[in-house]
Formats: C-alpha cells, structure tokens, sequence
C-alpha cells in the first residue's frame, strides 16, 4: 500500500506502520528535509526516482515529491480501541455505510483532531482504508485505530458490555446543543444518502440531532460528524473547566 504526500508520509514515519522503503522526487535529492531525516534514523531505505515516474508510480497523483511503500493497513480489534482510552472517558465514531474514501479520510483526521478513541467500520457495503483514505486523512491515520467488524451490532454490543452509551447521529432525536454527552459514548454516523439503517437506530441508546436551519435536510457525512464530536468535546472541556 502507498502512502503519498508530505504530511501523509511524515507521520507514517513516526509512527508504528511498517515502511518498506520510500521513493522520493529526484530534486529534493540534495535538500535537507525532515522526512529524509526519519527515514535515514529508522534505517528505511530511500529511492531517488525522476519526476516522471513519482508520477507513474503515484495513484492520487498528488504526492508532493514524496510516496511510502508500507504494509497493508492493519485494522485493531474492540478490545484494543478500548485499550487505547488510557483511562480516559471511551469516545468511539461507527460508520454506517461510508462508502466515499474522501468522506472517511476526512472523519478519520475530524476524530483524530477531536480526541476520539477509535473507528469502527463494516466489513461490507463500506469503503475500507485505502490510499485514497490515507492521503485524504493527511496523516492522521497513523494515531486513529480502526476496528472493522462484521457488524456494526457487533460494536454496538461491545461498547454496552463495556459500559458505553451508543447514539445515532441523525433526524428526530434530542437536539444535540441540549443533549449531555460527557458520558462514556459511541456515535454512529450514517452515509449522507441513505442515513443510519433502521435497525441500528433502534439499537442504539438514543439518536442525537444537529438543527438544521435552511431547505436541505442533510448534511455531509464528514461535517456532520466533525460537528456532531466537535460539540462532544466542547462538553467534556467545559465539564472538566468547572
């Protein structure tokens, strides 16, 4: 898998994804540069390759100079999500149907940001992290943990197990300005077309929902859910000011 990009790069590099080697754009060859800096330090092999063919190689075409030939992304398990709370109060974002990887490379960096303890996604009728996805989170994606599950219910159930609240992010609930939301939580965001099924809303401990003010009745999915965690951890700093 390729990851491409300055920031996108940079961040693999500090962190625990496996990196085979990197291509780097044949006029930086000679430029002192902070990524070149951490791959020499983490003994990574560097290839100089004349633009042309950064360009061939490149799939999103905007790799700055700069692309990682890493492993396959490795997705972590419900219990590692967990373990990644450090004690902290769980905070977790589940995907239905996300099928656009901008759409998920913009939640995952909106999470990362936001303070969110973990991902979790379906196995099926969703997109999976690509290097599409990679690029689109900018590097954030290294310090986000994925879970992809079967089910959804499957998570569901393991954060109720484990003592968190599940809500669904959509139409027709509590109005999220109103709600408490400093409660160990889970928040399930739907796709901006077919919304959260039936099911999980049924499933979950209630549904959360941002007023919307003009004609259309939606938002897209990655605004919806960095407003919807944003609004999350504006709570839980003022909870913890007072």
């Amino acid at each position: 898998m390729f990851i491409e990009g300055r920031n996108a790069v940079r961040e693999a590099l500090q962190s625990d994804i496996t990196i085979n080697k990197i291509y780097v754009d044949k006029n930086l060859e000679h430029r002192r540069d902070e990524i070149l800096a951490l791959a020499s330090k983490k003994k990574i092999k560097v290839e100089y390759l004349p633009k042309n063919l950064m360009d061939k190689k490149s799939e999103t075409k905007r790799h700055q100079g700069f692309i990682a030939d890493s492993v396959d992304f490795k997705y972590s398990t419900l219990q590692q999500l967990m373990d990644n709370t450090k004690g902290e109060t769980p905070f977790f974002v589940l995907l239905d149907g996300i099928e656009d990887p901008h759409n998920l490379g913009a939640i995952i960096r909106s999470c990362e940001c936001a303070g969110v303890h973990g991902i979790v996604i379906p196995k099926n009728r969703a997109c999976l992290v690509n290097e599409t996805v990679i690029r689109t989170s900018t590097g954030a994606i290294a310090n986000m943990p994925i879970c992809m599950v079967t089910n959804l219910k499957e998570g569901i159930d393991f954060f109720k197990e484990n003592g968190i609240w599940t809500f669904v992010a959509e139409t027709g609930g509590d109005d999220i300005y109103s709600k408490n939301l400093t409660m160990p939580i889970a928040v399930v965001i739907g796709s901006e077309g077919k919304g959260v099924k039936q099911s999980l809303r049924t499933y979950c401990d209630g549904i959360i929902t941002l007023p919307l003010m003009g004609k259309v009745n939606s938002l897209n999915a990655s605004v919806a859910c960095g407003i919807t965690i944003f609004e999350i951890l504006r709570q839980r700093l003022n909870k913890g000011s007072k």
